[in-house]
């Protein structure tokens, strides 16, 4: 009887290991990639869209069975590990208005806590692409 209990646990944790690794083979991994982003800034009548490099990808998250007041859980998100930063000039900001805008650019990305000076850590976000003022492509090199 013991050695048939003990089968079914290694059964039942090959199955959640094979699971688990079927998963995060299916999903795509926290990795940078190329994106179009759109950036603007009040006082300024048009944003920017161009591409750069974000973190994007799926981390191994845990969601606890009972949740105690006592106790608290982090979600890992994909976030920037390296970043540099690039510096873009807004179309026709008026006297007064500084026309640069920095960002950051991923040159590695980690499945980590959400840091707000970096990334977007809303559960739903605008697109990456969203501008509230009229358009202005900049042109690829």
């Amino acid at each position: 009887m013991v050695v048939v209990r003990n089968n079914i646990l290694l059964l039942l944790f090959c199955l959640v290991a094979l699971l688990v690794m079927a998963q995060s083979s299916f999903l795509p991994p926290c990795e940078p990639v190329n994106e179009t982003v759109a950036v603007e800034k009040e006082g300024c009548p048009k944003c920017l869209v161009f591409q750069t490099t974000i973190c994007s990808g799926h981390c191994i998250t845990k969601e606890p069975v009972y949740k105690s007041p006592f106790s608290s859980v982090y979600q890992h998100v994909c976030t920037y590990r390296d970043v540099r930063y690039e510096t873009v000039r807004l179309p026709d900001c008026p006297p007064g208005v500084d026309p640069h805008i920095t960002y950051p650019v991923a040159l590695s990305c980690d499945c980590s806590l959400c840091t707000m000076d970096t990334s977007d850590c809303t559960i739903e976000s605008l697109q990456p692409d969203f501008c509230m003022t009229q358009r202005e492509d900049f042109p690829a090199y």
